[in-house]
């Protein structure tokens, strides 16, 4: 199972993300944040506030909006 070991916030909405196998990169998640739990991220300063949880382990915000690790995988767009 994959989990997220950090994640930084970079700018807008992009993240850089380190996964437990070792895979690292940049995320950009604008565009593709949909639904009602969702709606606060389209914030970039709400969007920034972005952690890790340690039980979950993945990237989650203050509203308990979360993604799955493998979706986030997903979407790297620079290592």
């Amino acid at each position: 199972m994959l989990h997220v070991k950090n994640a930084k916030y970079l700018d807008g909405f992009k993240l850089w993300v380190t996964f437990d196998d070792g895979t690292a990169g940049e995320v950009n998640l604008e565009n593709k944040l949909s639904g009602s739990v969702f709606e606060p991220l389209k914030d970039s300063s709400f969007f920034s506030k972005v952690t890790v949880d340690p039980e979950l382990e993945t990237v989650v915000w203050p509203n308990g909006a979360d993604l799955a690790p493998e979706f986030l995988k997903r979407h790297i767009t620079k290592r």
